[in-house]
């Protein structure tokens, strides 16, 4: 069984609701009518009616199990948009500014989630990652214990006896572009509560860096060592370490050559990166070159679930992120 069968299977176990607020995307639907076919989770879609079946139609899309809403006409509108006000009337909102705001799709789909009526969010396909997150923060806010938002990336690489037999998590790849020491340490800590909920197995983090143990002396390397430091006072029964190179990380031979008396390396399943550019191109090398499976970006550190697709995502792409959604989730630990 692949790892996206493994996620679905989970999420068949623990049926969740989602709401997906871009109804007007073609791919959204047709990822909706997957779901459905394969049966994960359930689905309600934020739009008119008429309009959403009319697409569906026309693209011989089955969303007969979906629930649609439209918040102008929905029966919870103003129990919402009193519940926005409330959230909001210390920043300034007026209820009639309330009233606008809950007209949106994705603010609706939120307040949804924040009353309980559903369990998570995905969004993104038709939205900047700032327009899926500003709304995410001002209704959810972060989880209990939590300091930052931040997103990880799944990779499965075939025939790989690194990390946990080619299942790596890697941080942050995707939202936090330059995190100093603390945030870093706090990215650690989530992505480590991320590969334990989507995996079942312990978290082995590697703060990575193009140094190990003091083998190079900069900025950039300081950052990472009073970041491990931090992360190890945090969280003291975490297996964790760095600084450590990306091959004394997952390479037995190099960890032990190089860092024989760490706990990590050699054996790191997750692995943090010190910036956005280095997760970033870290994972599209070991997607392209390793011809990875890579899903992500997927958040963490939200109060309830909530996930950003990518705007060039395809429809199973959308199906994809949904199961891992799912599964690596759990009452605001992991968004």
């Amino acid at each position: 069984m692949t790892f996206i069968e493994t996620m679905k299977q989970k999420a068949k176990q623990n049926i969740k609701t989602i709401v997906l607020p871009e109804s007007e995307d073609k791919r959204v639907l047709e990822a909706a009518s997957e779901v459905i076919k394969e049966n994960f989770a359930n689905i309600i879609l934020i739009g008119e009616e008429q309009k959403v079946k009319k697409t569906a139609e026309e693209n011989n899309l089955n969303l007969s199990k979906a629930q649609i809403i439209n918040p102008e006409t929905s029966e919870k509108y103003e129990e919402y948009v009193n519940a926005f006000y409330e959230l909001r009337k210390a920043k300034g909102m007026t209820i009639e500014e309330a009233k606008k705001t809950l007209l949106e799709p994705i603010y609706f789909g939120m307040m949804m989630v924040k009353q309980g009526d559903a369990d998570g969010l995905v969004s993104g396909a038709c939205h900047s990652t700032a327009n899926t997150l500003r709304p995410a923060l001002q209704i959810l806010k972060t989880a209990p214990n939590t300091k930052i938002v931040s997103a990880f990336f799944t990779m499965v690489v075939p025939n790989c006896e690194y990390g946990e037999n080619g299942l790596f998590v890697f941080g942050d790849c995707g939202l936090v572009e330059n995190p100093t020491a603390e945030e870093l340490s706090e990215i650690a800590i989530s992505s480590s509560k991320s590969f334990q909920l989507l995996s079942g197995k312990e978290s082995k983090v590697a703060m990575l860096s193009y140094s190990t143990y003091g083998s190079a002396h900069s900025e950039l390397t300081e950052k990472v060592i009073e970041a491990t430091k931090l992360l190890k006072e945090k969280a003291p029964n975490l297996i964790c370490d760095g600084e450590l190179q990306l091959d004394a990380a997952i390479v037995p031979e190099v960890g032990a050559s190089k860092a024989p008396e760490s706990t990590v390396a050699g054996k790191a399943n997750t692995l943090i990166f010190p910036d956005l550019n280095a997760g970033n191109i870290g994972y599209k090398l070991v997607q392209r070159l390793a011809k990875a499976e890579a899903y992500g970006p997927l958040c963490q550190g939200i109060a309830k679930p909530v996930n950003d697709l990518s705007r060039g995502c395809s429809s199973s792409d959308i199906v994809r992120s949904y199961s891992n959604h799912m599964c690596s989730s759990t009452n605001a630990v992991i968004i």
